[in-house]
C-alpha cells in the first residue's frame, strides 16, 4: 500500500501541475468509441457510428465466473462547445436474452491547454434481468478523466464513483504513448497507429458482492464468512493491472482497431477467482463530421 500511496501522490501531483497555469482554448468535443484508444480529438461537431467483438466482458478488472464473449454497439453525438450525448447495446454471445445491456449518458470535453485535456460524464447502465455480466451489479457512473501529453508519454488519471445497485470507488492510472506511421497503406490521406500502454485500477469490489447475490452464488470458504467477504469487498485497494496493445487502420473518417489486453487481478474477493487473462477486441468505427 505504500508504493500504491507514493504512485497515486506522484500521478496527482502530475496533473496538478499540468493545470497550474491553464491556457484557456476553445473547447473541442471528443468522446471515444467503444474500447478504442486511437481516436483523435474532433474539431467540430460530429456524430460517430462504432461496433466492436470482445472475447470477455471485463468491468474494472473483474469478469465473471465464465468467459462471455460479446458484440456491442455505440452512438455518439459530439458538439463543438465540448458536449457529447451517446448511447450503447450490448449483446453477449451464446445466451438468451437478445439485449444484454443498454447505456445512455453524455458529458463534457474541456481542453485547459494543449496538452492538458479532460472529460466528465454521466452513464446510466439498464440491464436485461437475465443479463449475467459482471458489470449487471452496477446502475450509474459518474466518470472524470484528466490527461497530460508529455509528447514522450501520455499519462492519465481517472476517477469513477459507481452508485445505484453497489456504491464503489475507483481511481485508474494510465501511461501510454502514440505512435503514427509515417507512410500510407493504400491512399495518401490514410495510416497506421498503435498505442501501448499500461494501467492500474485501484477501488472497492462492493459490486462483487451485490453481483453474487443477484445471482444466488453460494460462497465457499474455509473459515471465512461472509460478513468477512464484504469488509474487503468495501477496502479501497489494488483491483487490477493491465497491459494493452491496440493496432489500428485510420482513415478521415473510419478506423479499424484490433487489441490485445492482458489483464493482472490482484486481491480478489468472493466467488469469482479471477485469474490472469488475455482479452482480444475488433473494432469498427465512423465519423460523420
Amino acid at each position: 500500500m505504500k508504493h500504491i500511496g507514493s504512485l497515486i501522490l506522484i500521478t496527482l501531483c502530475i496533473t496538478l501541475s499540468a493545470s497550474a497555469k491553464p491556457l484557456l482554448m476553445t473547447y473541442k468535443a471528443y468522446h471515444a468509441v467503444a474500447d478504442t484508444d486511437t481516436v483523435k480529438p474532433v474539431r467540430k461537431s460530429s456524430a460517430s457510428i462504432g461496433v466492436s467483438y470482445g472475447t470477455d466482458a471485463l468491468f474494472f478488472g473483474r469478469t465473471g465466473p465464465i468467459r462471455y464473449p460479446f458484440v456491442s454497439t455505440d452512438i455518439i453525438v459530439n458538439t463543438k462547445p465540448g458536449f457529447f450525448v451517446y448511447g450503447s447495446g450490448l449483446k453477449v454471445l451464446g445466451y438468451k436474452p437478445l439485449v444484454d445491456e443498454i447505456d445512455v449518458g453524455g458529458g463534457y470535453y474541456y481542453r485547459l491547454s494543449k496538452k492538458y485535456t479532460g472529460t466528465i460524464s454521466y452513464t446510466r447502465f439498464i440491464f436485461n434481468k437475465e443479463a449475467n455480466i459482471i458489470k449487471s451489479a452496477s446502475s450509474n457512473d459518474i466518470n472524470w478523466k484528466n490527461t497530460f501529453d508529455w509528447k514522450f508519454l501520455r499519462t492519465s488519471i481517472t476517477a469513477d464513483y459507481l452508485f445505484g445497485k453497489s456504491d464503489d470507488i475507483f481511481t485508474t492510472l494510465t501511461a501510454s504513448k502514440y505512435y503514427e506511421s509515417k507512410f500510407s497503406v493504400f491512399t495518401d490521406q490514410d495510416y497506421l497507429s498503435i498505442t501501448p500502454a499500461v494501467s492500474m485500477i485501484l477501488g472497492t469490489q462492493n459490486f462483487v458482492q451485490r453481483y453474487t447475490d443477484d445471482h444466488n452464488r453460494k460462497l465457499e470458504f474455509d473459515n471465512i464468512t461472509d460478513k468477512n467477504i464484504r469488509a474487503r469487498n468495501s477496502r479501497f485497494n489494488a483491483l487490477n493491472y493491465s497491459l494493452k496493445f491496440p493496432l489500428a487502420y485510420n482513415t478521415p473518417h473510419y478506423t479499424l482497431e484490433a487489441s490485445y489486453r492482458y489483464s493482472i487481478p490482484v486481491n480478489v474477493e468472493g466467488i469469482l477467482q479471477n485469474r490472469k487473462e488475455s482479452f482480444f477486441n475488433l473494432t469498427f468505427y465512423y465519423v460523420f463530421y
